[in-house]
């Protein structure tokens, strides 16, 4: 990816006149582009790696895979949030790892983690780059050097099970590399979070990511059948069967653990038949409500789509500008998307039994052509972003989930703590939600919020950060749904697990990692 910036450059484009037009009468600003920087003239903090140090660790990896180069410091020097790409934005040297590894297997990994460890050096793991709750920060802790594990160059397909229906990939594989090869066996894993196309296998498990298709498939812990990782007291091998009555499943103590009790090098997933065919329902719905109702009801009959989404009336609106379709459109309301995977029997079955339950629940029928446009832009929505920062625009995302019976409230009161804030700043802001995962007993609440930088943007939405980390707590909902914890979400851990649930915590990171050289700062208070 692009170094300050998401994704590839290709990607990048001019805000539309429509969007512009939007910019200037809501916000008051011009929505010229700022002008971009080269990577070069980027000053970075002087690497804190000794001679020797540099040396221990050539021993283990080859001189080949240490980098102390600038343009690898900068791009392993945070992930993709707001915040962390208006940091690489600023004047001032900024923090970057000491060095930049890329071990080959397993064992290297563990070699080098045995070394940090005798030698005080902190460890941060490093997927695709996408980590947007600050999980990928050069954090030193107490240690003098941090380094960046990259893992890109753990990458193969090893094993195939197509009677059990699993297989075993690198951690450093693509979301996109992954379908590929599996699909040379007629496979498909079916995870598909707006970071697809740049993060990794690893990155998924280790933050319990849930992707567009979880109505279908599950969220990827969901997916998880066996896990290796490599800690700097030893390798874990877990899961060696379906499903064990042997104790508490340790896989899930180490899936979501980000980083901090270990690094997963390889992971054996549940995979499935690439679909045979794919079907697009688009639906309107008057209100939010209403049209959360008509989820619920479907999902708790068991007529699961693949894909079921739904945006409220400000983000229907948003996209119905991005379409060009302001003033004539013939979606209003709040927009729903579903998809349907499968055998062509099976999914004229579901299709139907959804269909006929979203309609009985106040939905209007729309017909294909807006859920097809949303899976053709579906990962482009970060892009647009980047035009809206450089627009002079604060524009951020945030997630959370609930149970059904208080989805109202918590969307009530993260809607007002996040106008309240940006408000009282002075910036007005517009907030948009949706729901795009869903479960028997709840669904998840994610929020895009787009507003007018203040003249020191971090501030700003750190003070909002606060303001709705707090209203999340106390209406009841879980401060991540699937983005992970990092650094951003740290300070709402303890009330998310209470302090017996913290020492548990603390309790198996001394045990897999006494000296604490695991991604300091992260997940653990």
């Amino acid at each position: 990816m692009v170094w300050d910036a998401w994704g590839d450059p290709s990607g990048h484009k001019p805000l539309p006149e429509t969007i512009r037009g939007l910019l200037t009468q809501v916000f008051g600003v011009s929505a010229d582009a700022a002008t971009r920087r080269d990577e070069g003239d980027v000053p970075l903090r002087e690497s804190a790696l000794t001679p020797d140090q540099h040396a221990g660790l050539v021993a283990v990896v080859g001189s080949e895979n240490v980098s102390l180069d600038h343009r690898d410091r900068l791009r392993h020097a945070g992930g993709k949030s707001t915040p962390d790409l208006l940091r690489r934005r600023a004047t001032e040297p900024q923090d970057a790892p000491d060095a930049v590894l890329f071990p080959g297997d397993h064992d290297e990994v563990a070699a080098v983690l045995e070394y940090c460890s005798a030698g005080a050096i902190a460890v941060v793991p490093f997927g695709g780059g996408t980590s947007v709750v600050g999980g990928l920060d050069p954090a030193r802790g107490t240690f003098a050097a941090v380094i960046t594990l990259d893992l890109r160059r753990l990458d193969t397909l090893t094993e195939v099970d197509t009677i059990s229906g699993t297989a075993t990939l690198g951690a450093g594989i693509t979301g996109p590399r992954a379908e590929e090869l599996l699909a040379e066996h007629g496979l498909s894993l079916g995870h598909f979070p707006q970071s697809f196309e740049f993060a990794t296998i690893g990155g998924f498990a280790a933050t319990r990511s849930s992707g567009q298709a979880s109505a279908g498939y599950g969220r990827f812990d969901d997916m998880i059948q066996r896990l290796r990782i490599a800690t700097p007291s030893g390798t874990l091998d877990l899961g060696r069967a379906p499903a064990s009555a042997a104790g508490p499943d340790l896989r899930e103590l180490f899936s979501g653990s980000e980083g901090t009790l270990g690094i997963i090098t390889g992971v054996t997933l549940r995979v499935h038949p690439i679909p045979e065919t794919t079907a697009y329902r688009a639906w309107s719905f008057p209100d939010f409500a209403t049209g959360a109702n008509a989820l619920r009801t479907v999902i708790q009959a068991g007529a699961n789509p693949t894909v079921m989404r739904l945006s409220d009336e400000a983000e229907t609106g948003l996209n119905l500008a991005r379409a060009g379709d302001i003033g004539g459109g013939t979606v209003g309301g709040c927009l729903a998307i579903t998809t349907f995977e499968g055998s062509a029997s099976h999914v004229a079955a579901r299709s139907t039994e959804a269909s006929n339950l979203l309609a009985a629940a106040g939905g209007t029928a729309l017909g294909e052509t807006p859920a097809r446009e949303w899976e053709h832009g579906r990962f482009s929505a970060p892009y647009l972003r980047d035009a809206l920062l450089d627009a002079g625009i604060l524009c951020e995302t945030l997630e959370t989930a609930t149970s059904w019976s208080n989805l109202d409230n918590l969307k009530a009161k993260v809607t007002a703590a996040l106008t309240d804030s940006l408000t009282a700043q002075g910036t007005p802001a517009l907030v948009m939600c949706h729901i795009s995962h869903t479960y028997q007993t709840g669904a998840s609440l994610y929020f895009t919020i787009v507003a007018k930088q203040a003249d020191d943007a971090i501030a700003q939405w750190a003070q909002a950060k606060r303001a709705v980390g707090d209203a999340i707590v106390a209406a009841s909902g879980t401060i991540t749904h699937h983005h992970a914890v990092g650094a951003d979400h740290r300070p709402w851990m303890t009330a998310e697990i209470g302090d017996l649930g913290v020492e548990v915590l603390r309790a198996v990171k001394q045990a897999v990692d006494p000296a604490g050289i695991l991604n300091p700062g992260k997940l653990i208070p």
